[in-house]
């Protein structure tokens, strides 16, 4: 995006560069850990304008020793920096940070912490809006003057109304222009060039022109031109603030479900209200009706109907007692609860939300890209061509007034705003869109792989299965099998290991279990008198010999082995989730192919595909066959998505063209995935890929018109057809079409109400996973 639709500091960011930044501990301190000895900071930077600063940024950031790579979002602001936690003495990098703080301010972008000036009243919109009314003012007064010069008047009555112009119009000039000219000042003055140079330039030499011309009682004067071309500057930066609030409003929205604190029970019993950065994974709260949940846990005591909406997008109350688990941002209603913290503030389910929202237009996506390239060039480029335009025409004409004129026109009329706005705005109102329907985008250029996808690889067990699978044979097994079972399934989190521990009898039994868990194939328990059981797929559990169970039945089994000998067998059944058949049927419509990958068995997994009208599936597919398929299709030509929801999917999510993971997924997959979805519909999917696709459409066309403006307005300006004015209307023209084009993108679609209006599937489909490590 070009600097020129850029938003303006606000006052409390101004005051906030006056002061030394953060300190190396704060810095450190509101940093997290990613793994892997590899934390990230995120500082706001309001000088961040345009793809030059962007490039720029992301260039020299990495240069400070110990940092590994920086990410700026335009929208927020916001640049995520990735340093080496361990590249100073202690676990504690102070150098890095002290190196990182001082590079920020050496390439003239102090940087602040995330804080007060993101939350309240928006007072840059303001500013604007105040800039923008007097620039209005000052034009309508000064042209009102200058229609009575345009009309004839003569010499002492033209020399006076432009007097009275040139007063309205410094004032005006002063206290509108200094948006444009406090920037252009800052990027000269640490030797860099921003979009903001030749607007304040043009403005500044078409008002020192018109002073001139009044002075030396010249019959033009072009105070109407320069307070009327900022007035328009004005109004497109404006519109473009407007557009970039939409993006940050969702994030805002989200952050303001979490509260400022809660209540922590202490080990002696008492109470004592802590803020929410205190709160840390192990401690107990205590949580009222109508409060929200301030950080993920579980229920320890209470029962309550809990709203679930912001994970789920159901607006029906849910029941949790002791057991269940609370993510945060959801609402308590009905009871009071006794909460043990599982994550701390910055690892929560809604910090992981707001992440994903403020990453949705920092991938640096082909598009993207041009419209970086392009952007950074601008500068030069234009200073070379008005340049040339002054030199031309002077040499033609031997007019000053007239060159210097015509080089103003085409150092106003060449800001490529459209160019700039033509890829963010698109990904802004299309994260947007997806964000209103549940569903939740880590970068722009997620959006434009998605856009070119032709094959949907769907994962089985929690993907298109609710992944709630329950026992149907409990009646006809051993009891102290059941028992074994339910005992070994607790240490696993796949879906039919969690049906099998509900059926625990007792804590007395096989006291002592060295557990490991094989993920795609179960799990291994060793007794403490060295018994081996196995519970997981058949050839797992028996060492290889599956003994004929593979055709036992259609339903999803499980096999408990004991040192490699059958024990028993354990059938599960499953529901479809909701939309699966439509979404599928959608695909199809879209030209889109789906098939199967699954762990389970032919059987089962035959049936389900046959159910839902795919023709290609696989059976009894590794977490490392799930990767060579993906990549397999990739190395043909393809662009696969992955849809998948396990611990063993996320290698697949990751080698896939574009992934996305339904929000139960187990941590690993949603982290792996580009989109993960809230709502429980499976119609997620098509409606992505539509609204990517759109997005993609119209970035072309955006695309499109700015260059179709560029050929048309510069050789016009060059050869002096537009005059400043006609300049500045047809730059600001060119950013409104380009915004009410990619608005279009807001249009609904019929689909769009799958997770709200449309009813569950009732047919009980028996199909699941058999392997117990993690879903498949």
């Amino acid at each position: 995006m070009s600097c020129c639709a850029a938003g303006t500091e606000s006052a409390a960011e101004l005051e906030a560069l006056k002061t030394e930044g953060p300190s190396t501990e704060e810095m450190w301190l509101s940093s997290r850990s990613l793994g892997n000895g590899k934390r990230q900071l995120d500082l706001i930077v309001p000088g961040v304008h345009c793809g030059a600063c962007i490039a720029l940024l992301e260039k020299e950031l990495p240069k400070v020793s110990g940092v590994d790579h920086a990410r700026v979002n335009l929208s927020t602001r916001r640049v995520a920096v990735v340093f080496d936690e361990n590249a100073g003495d202690d676990g504690y990098p102070e150098a890095v940070l002290s190196a990182l703080g001082d590079r920020f301010k050496a390439l003239g972008y102090p940087a602040h912490l995330p804080g007060g000036a993101e939350e309240g009243v928006d007072p840059v919109f303001r500013d604007l809006l105040k800039a923008l009314a007097v620039a209005g003012f000052a034009s309508m007064n000064v042209m009102l003057l200058s229609v009575s010069v345009w009309s004839g008047a003569e010499a002492a009555t033209r020399d006076l109304f432009h007097w009275i112009s040139a007063l309205i119009a410094a004032p005006a000039l002063a206290y509108s222009g200094r948006i444009f000219f406090s920037s252009a000042w800052g990027a000269l003055r640490h030797g860099r060039a921003n979009m903001d140079v030749p607007i304040s330039l043009g403005v500044i030499l078409a008002y020192a022109i018109s002073l001139h011309e009044t002075i030396t009682h010249g019959e033009h004067a072009y105070f109407d031109a320069s307070v009327t071309l900022l007035f328009f500057l004005l109004a497109g930066r404006t519109l473009d603030h407007m557009m970039r609030e939409k993006a940050r409003s969702a994030v805002r929205n989200l952050v303001r479900l979490s509260p400022r604190g809660a209540m922590v029970i202490q080990p002696d019993g008492s109470r004592d209200y802590m803020a929410l950065d205190e709160i840390e994974a192990g401690m107990r709260l205590a949580v009222a009706p109508g409060d929200r949940i301030p950080v993920d846990g579980r229920v320890v005591s209470g029962r309550s109907d809990m709203d679930f909406a912001v994970v789920n997008g159901e607006s029906a109350p849910q029941m949790v007692e002791p057991g269940s688990l609370t993510p945060a941002g959801t609402l308590n209603l009905t009871g009071a609860l006794v909460l043990e913290a599982t994550r701390d503030a910055k690892s929560s389910f809604l910090a992981e939300m707001v992440s994903m929202m403020e990453a949705a237009e920092s991938g640096r996506a082909g598009y993207r890209r041009i419209a970086d390239r392009a952007s950074a060039i601008y500068a030069p480029v234009v200073h070379i061509l008005a340049l040339g335009t002054f030199i031309g025409w002077m040499m033609v004409t031997g007019d000053w007034r007239m060159a210097m004129m015509t080089a103003v026109a085409v150092l106003i009329i060449t800001c490529p705003c459209a160019l700039g706005l033509a890829v963010p705005v698109v990904q802004v109102v299309a994260a947007g869109r997806l964000f209103e329907n549940g569903i939740m985008v880590k970068d722009g250029s997620a959006m434009e792989r998605l856009a070119e996808t032709d094959r949907v690889v769907f994962d089985k067990t929690g993907t298109l299965t609710r992944g709630q699978p329950r026992l149907i044979n409990s009646a006809t097994v051993a009891p102290n099998h059941l028992a074994i079972a339910a005992r070994i399934a607790r240490a696993s989190r796949h879906p039919l290991s969690q049906a099998l521990a509900a059926h625990e009898a007792g804590n007395g039994f096989m006291p002592e279990l060295d557990i490991v868990e094989a993920p795609g194939d179960g799990v291994e328990a060793i007794s403490s008198d060295g018994d081996v059981y196995r519970l997981g797929r058949a050839a797992f559990a028996l060492d290889g010999h599956d003994d004929g169970l593979d055709q036992m039945d259609a339903a999803s089994q499980v096999i408990l082995s004991k040192n490699g000998r059958f024990l028993d067998v354990f059938l599960f059944s499953d529901q479809l989730r909701r939309g699966a058949a439509q979404a599928i049927a959608r695909l199809k419509a879209l030209g889109i192919e789906a098939e199967i990958l699954s762990g389970d068995r032919e059987l089962p997994v035959k049936a389900l595909a046959t159910d839902l009208g795919v023709s290609d599936y696989v059976a009894g597919v590794r977490p490392r066959g799930k990767v060579d398929r993906v990549k397999a299709l990739s190395a043909a030509g393809g662009r696969p998505l992955m849809v998948g929801d396990g611990l063993n999917d996320a290698p697949a999510l990751s080698a896939a063209h574009v992934s996305m993971a339904p929000a139960s997924a187990a941590d690993v997959g949603r982290m792996a995935a580009d989109f993960v979805f809230l709502h429980d519909s499976l119609e997620a999917v098509p409606l992505a890929i539509e609204v990517s696709r759109k997005a993609g459409k119209l970035i072309r066309q955006n695309f499109a018109l700015a260059v179709i403006y560029n050929c048309i307005a510069v050789p016009a300006a060059v050869l002096g057809h537009a005059t400043p004015l006609v300049a500045a209307l047809a730059m600001s023209s060119s950013s409104v079409i380009v915004v009410l084009n990619s608005l279009r993108l807001r249009r609904k679609t019929r689909i769009e109400q799958f997770a709200r209006n449309e009813p569950g599937v009732s047919a009980v489909a028996t199909v699941a996973d058999p392997g117990l490590g993690a879903p498949v």
